[in-house]
Order: structure tokens, then C-alpha cells, then sequence
């Protein structure tokens, strides 16, 4: 197959170059263009404007602006690469020669809060951040241009981790090295990662498959919970964990301080590790006809948690 990725030297898309490099062709599109192992031509986004790229089967569009959990991110800068710039690369793919076009949108697309135990695809959207809603109108402007003769795939992943990752995880795993205790010990939550190596054994099945166009979510088999993570970081470590259960209030009026002053502890962040955020799988899974992720969730955020360390 001849696919084009967009963002292609983003995290996802630097690990999708080494999954499919040796049995696809690759472009890339993007706002540098690098030459990359294992990629054909990198085009700009001028390129895409002129028409200057090459016949391709697959497109699979993973640019964007990712979640701002400083919320320094303008809501306009949202919507102007997540939103308009996924119409163009839409627009593109329906005049173009591709047959199939995979979407990165967000499980926040639908859902800032899990409301029931598990989120399943039928949900009613209701995101609360710029983040989610400009995910959300890209959805909506692809699912009201659905061509009848190609098809199209719109991924809500879940927290996506894997080694060279630098997100949440990172942060939470330099707390715990530095042999701060965990605070967060009161909160009982539950939530949904995605290995890239689960993330990446998906994207090669839907280039591959002739699976119903549709919405799926992202997920690795099991929901972790901080805790737990906690302990799988400690075990990498080879230290025994430390968890107090200070008082929900009192981390609450922390977290509220550290929105205001801008601090690595703020809100947003604190909903994060400490929320219940279940996402079904069985989708995906039943479209690919398969009873399990190849990755197990403690499996891959072990592989990712020694890549912190260079274990």
C-alpha cells in the first residue's frame, strides 16, 4: 500500500514509520520535511495546496495540536489545526486516488468525564474544553461528507504511551523517582491507557482489512488504576512504594492553587491521574476479528515506564 501520514515526525507517527516501513510505502506530510528511514518523500503543506503529491491508497491523518493541560493553547489555534486543517486533508482525500482515510480524533472529543462505567462509541458527545470540541467538529464534518465509495475510520484513542513518550506518564514517574511519596492514595479510580504497540497492530489491520467505516475507540484489554501504576513504576524501580491518603479536599485545593500559578499539580492534571475513565474496545476488536489486544496494559506501560529510565 501507498500511504501518506500526516504529523508524521510526531510520537505517533514516528512509530508507525517502523511498524509499516517494510511492507508499505510511505509519505510523509508535515511542517518540516526531514528525509526518514523508511519514508519515501516527506511533502509540505504547500505541497498538499499545488497537488504535488504522489497517488497513495491510505491516508491517515494524525496532525494536530494535542491536549493543553497547561491551558496556555488559544481556543482559535484548536480549531484552526484541529478542526480546518482536518477539513482540508479531508477535502484531499475525497478528490484524491486514496480508497481509505483514518482519523486521530480523541476519546475527550466526546467526553471530558466517564458518566456511566465504560464509554462506549454510542455516547452522546459532550466535550467540555477546546481541546475536545475542536476534535468533535472534525468528526462531524467528515461524518456529513462520508463518501459511498471509499472508506473512513475515525479513532478515539485513549492516553497513548509508549518509550520516547514524554506526557503525563513521564511526570508521574520523575515524581515517584525522586522518592516523593504519592499523595493521590485516597482517590480510587479506574482508566484506560493505549500502548503504541497495541495503537500501531491497529492502524496495520485497518490498512490492511476491509473493516465497516465507523467510529471505533482505542484501548488497550484492562483499565489500571493509579495506584496500581504506581506500584509498576516502583517495581521498575526497584523501590518499595510509598502511598499516603491525604484528604480528597485538601489535594483538591492544591490542584485549584496550582491552576491559578500554573503548577505541574493543577486541576486538569489532577483529573487526570486520579479520574475513572473506562473505554470499551469490543469494537475495534470485533471489526478486527480478534479476541485480544497483542499487548497487555501492564506490558506496555512497563515497557514505557523502563524507557523513562533506561532500564
Amino acid at each position: 500500500m501507498k500511504i501518506l501520514i500526516t504529523g508524521i515526525n510526531g510520537f505517533v507517527g514516528s512509530n508507525l514509520v517502523q511498524d509499516l516501513k517494510n511492507e508499505h510505502i510511505l509519505y510523509g506530510l508535515d511542517i518540516i520535511t526531514p528525509e526518514i528511514e523508511g519514508v519515501r518523500h516527506t511533502y509540505s503543506w504547500d505541497d498538499l495546496d499545488k497537488e504535488l503529491i504522489d497517488d497513495i491508497d491510505t491516508i491517515i491523518h494524525l496532525a494536530g495540536i494535542a491536549h493543553d493541560t497547561k491551558n496556555q493553547t488559544k481556543e482559535e489555534d484548536y480549531i484552526s489545526i484541529n478542526t480546518k486543517l482536518t477539513q482540508k486533508v479531508f477535502d484531499y482525500f475525497l478528490k484524491s486516488s486514496a480508497s481509505k482515510f483514518i482519523f486521530f480524533s480523541s476519546v475527550k472529543a466526546v467526553a471530558d468525564f466517564v458518566q456511566e462505567k465504560v464509554l462506549y462509541e454510542d455516547v452522546v458527545p459532550n466535550p467540555k474544553g477546546p481541546y475536545g470540541v475542536s476534535k468533535l467538529m472534525a468528526e462531524d464534518y467528515i461524518m456529513k461528507h462520508l463518501p459511498t465509495n471509499k472508506s473512513v475510520y475515525i479513532l478515539r484513542p485513549s492516553m497513548i504511551h509508549g518509550p520516547g513518550n514524554k506526557g503525563n506518564l513521564n511526570l508521574l514517574f520523575k515524581v515517584i523517582q525522586s522518592g516523593i511519596p504519592w499523595p493521590l492514595g485516597a482517590f480510587e479510580n479506574k482508566r484506560s491507557f493505549t500502548s503504541i504497540d497495541n495503537l500501531c497492530y491497529i492502524i496495520e489491520n485497518i490498512v490492511i482489512k476491509n473493516i465497516p467505516t465507523g467510529v471505533y475507540n482505542i484501548a488497550d484489554d484492562e483499565a489500571i488504576s493509579t495506584t496500581e501504576l504506581i506500584h509498576l513504576i516502583c517495581s521498575v524501580l526497584n523501590k518499595k512504594a510509598r502511598v499516603w491518603r491525604l484528604p480528597k479536599l485538601l489535594i483538591s485545593i492544591f490542584a485549584s492553587i496550582g491552576s491559578v500559578l500554573r503548577l505541574k499539580l493543577n486541576t486538569d492534571r489532577l483529573n487526570k491521574l486520579t479520574e475513572n475513565y473506562v473505554v470499551s474496545n469490543s469494537k475495534i476488536k470485533k471489526a478486527l476479528d480478534i479476541d485480544s489486544m497483542p499487548v497487555r496494559a501492564k506490558d506496555g506501560l512497563k515497557k514505557t515506564i523502563k524507557s523513562f529510565s533506561n532500564c
